[in-house]
């Protein structure tokens, strides 16, 4: 019988080291910030991505490929001890910190072999020639010929990296990545383009306020001296309220987006079983107007950019995790032209389940995915978000804590999403010409006059006594009120004021239930629909298209399965659109005599109660077009 002993290691080196490359690390650029974290942690003030080519041949052809992948900081470098440890697989001297980035113990290690055979490590504190070496080789480990983090010794840095490091501090660490079976960029260009766009984003906060400058290089050898590509990683905020940033011109150095709404930013608070209270901060942003301007902006260089960027951006101790895309709406233009960043201390890692590789926050985007407003609908007894949420939270769910949070996400971004599609309709609208004869504006206007020479006065009337400079700063600030850029506010309160209108339109959101609104200022009646209320998608973005001379397209697509001749489709398409514009312009009429009705009405009762009227009809209203 045989009784030689048989050992059972619960976690076999050799055999689990294949799982742990495949750790999930979305592309190296994920696995680099890892590295990264653990600079940052250190107190580095510089921490340089060097990347070596060489060049190979590649089906019968030459080609400079990526050899090895470096990460130099100049951060307080490790001792013997804290350099094994930083190797071993979930160890490490952070792992109970939550105070700063880090914490798991898993980052150097797996980070590094998901994308490479053998990681080397060099770390000083008093010099360079004082440096600690030590390294994992997977072939060693998968022919258990490496069982432990070899201890470190004292070994001169390669030359190689000298020369492009540049100037090394009295402490620092140099990890080395090398045999990049795993990387799926092959040149050096790659790995830096690829990583940059990310690098700038995950550590825009650092980046911003100057705690950490984060140079990209890469070299190609034998010649070590000269950078073939050298720069610093800058600014990628997608709140685009950070500058300067990667952003394309005009918006390198002018914020691109602005903060949301009255309060752009709102605190959460999470009670934990410990007693203590951690903040969850929401912030919103959205494009200005001028950034929109254009046939096609999205085609800009600046629109192209915030396409990279679409998502509400989960950030941990000032380092992003990931761009959470839960909250777009499909394949939507738009969606690039909002930006919400949701904030969280490491306390609550657990809360948002947090996964090892900081690529995500699980229990968020899992609780985003729920439909809070049918939950709401069905319940027999109608209950707040916060009651629903304290229910869930009796029950243990993990996702309880974020349901308020996740409910404050989906009604701003409905808001947001409205004065986006304003945008959009007063830029069209910009281009029209209000100021024809035959516009409903200048008809309403010579309307107006007729009842002022009949003896019927408005209050609005007060305002045309002023001087002109006067009058429009006070519709420009009405404007401005109403969202749109100070651009366009000017150009309407000029255009208007100028040509003698007594009337504007324009469209936006508007937290009532009325139809439209009506607000005298500076001798004119503004009137702005509400994007919010029903009646504005089943009638208004029907007929707005229409107010011009211009033939609609759509019309004469849908006459080509006509059977008539060319000459008479064209008269046909001619008849419709005419059709189309003039019941636009006389719904435009129709608001516009219920203004100039409200305007006539005293101070006091009477002009209250044809203010209600009006919201109770935009109410009832919405009712009949919801049950249509």
């Amino acid at each position: 019988m045989n009784t030689q002993a048989v050992h059972y290691e619960l976690v076999p080196p050799h055999l689990v080291i294949k799982a742990m490359r495949d750790s999930g690390y979305k592309n190296a650029a994920y696995a680099l910030a890892e590295l990264i974290d653990n600079a940052v942690q250190a107190g580095a003030r510089t921490v340089q991505l060097l990347c070596l080519e060489t060049e190979k041949m590649v089906n019968g052809q030459k080609r400079r490929q990526v050899e090895e992948i470096a990460v130099l900081d100049d951060g307080c470098g490790m001792d013997a001890n804290v350099l094994r440890m930083a190797l071993q697989f979930g160890n490490g001297t952070r792992l109970e910190d939550r105070s700063g980035i880090g914490r798991f113990g898993m980052g150097l290690p797996n980070s590094s072999i998901s994308q490479c055979q053998r990681v080397d490590v060099w770390s000083w504190q008093h010099g360079t020639d004082q440096a600690l070496h030590t390294y994992l080789d997977i072939a060693l480990i998968e022919k258990r010929q490496q069982v432990e983090v070899p201890e470190p010794k004292v070994t001169q840095l390669p030359s190689k990296w000298c020369q492009m490091g540049g100037h090394f501090d009295r402490t620092g660490t140099l990890v080395v990545w090398s045999r990049l079976d795993r990387c799926a960029w092959k040149t050096a260009r790659a790995v830096i383009e690829n990583s940059e766009l990310l690098i700038g984003r995950i550590y825009r906060r650092f980046l911003a306020e100057g705690r950490v400058r984060i140079r990209m290089a890469r070299f190609s050898s034998p010649d070590f001296q000269a950078a073939v590509e050298d720069r610093d990683a800058q600014i990628n905020d997608p709140m685009y309220t950070l500058v300067p940033s990667s952003c394309p011109e005009p918006y390198s150095e002018t914020p691109m987006f602005m903060p949301h709404g009255e309060k752009p930013e709102l605190t959460f608070h999470v009670d934990l079983p410990d007693g203590s209270r951690h903040p969850v901060v929401v912030r919103f942003a959205y494009a200005r107007e001028e950034a929109r301007t254009g046939l096609n902006p999205g085609s800009l260089p600046h629109g192209r950019h915030a396409a990279r960027n679409i998502g509400v951006s989960i950030v941990r101790a000032d380092r992003e995790l990931e761009l959470c895309r839960a909250f777009e709406i499909g394949y939507e233009p738009t969606e690039r032209w909002w930006g919400v960043e949701v904030e969280f201390p490491p306390a609550l890692d657990d809360i948002f389940g947090v996964a090892n590789n900081k690529q995500s926050a699980r229990f968020f985007t899992d609780a985003a995915g729920i439909d809070i407003e049918r939950l709401l609908k069905e319940e027999t007894k109608k209950k707040t978000v916060h009651e629903l949420a304290d229910e869930w939270k009796a029950a243990g769910d993990p996702l309880a804590h974020h349901i308020p949070v996740i409910h404050h996400i989906k009604s701003n971004l409905s808001v947001i999403r409205s004065t986006l599609r304003d945008q959009t309709k007063n830029s069209r609208s910009r281009r029209t010409r209000h100021d024809a004869p035959n516009s409903a504006e200048a008809i309403g206007t010579a309307a107006v006059r007729k009842r002022k020479e009949a003896g019927h006065a408005g209050v609005s009337d007060q305002g045309e006594a002023l001087p002109e400079s006067e009058r429009i700063q006070a519709v420009e600030e009405a404007l401005l009120e109403q969202g749109l850029s100070r651009e366009a506010a000017h150009d309407y309160a000029v255009s208007t004021i100028s040509s003698d209108l007594k009337y504007r339109f324009v469209s936006s959101h508007l937290d009532s239930p009325s139809f439209f609104s009506v607000r005298p200022q500076g001798g004119i009646l503004l009137i702005t629909l509400n994007t919010s209320h029903p009646a504005y998608k089943h009638l208004i973005e029907l007929l707005e298209d229409q107010d011009g001379s211009e033939q609609s397209t759509n019309e004469q697509d849908g006459l080509d399965l006509l059977d008539l001749s060319e000459d008479a489709l064209r008269k046909r398409a001619a008849e419709l659109n005419d059709r189309l514009v003039n019941t636009w312009r006389g719904l435009k009429l129709l608001l516009a005599a219920w203004a100039r009705y409200e305007d006539e009405q005293p101070d006091g009762a009477r002009r209250m109660s044809a203010q209600d009227s009006r919201t109770d009809w935009g109410r009832v209203a919405r009712d009949f077009l919801l049950n249509e």
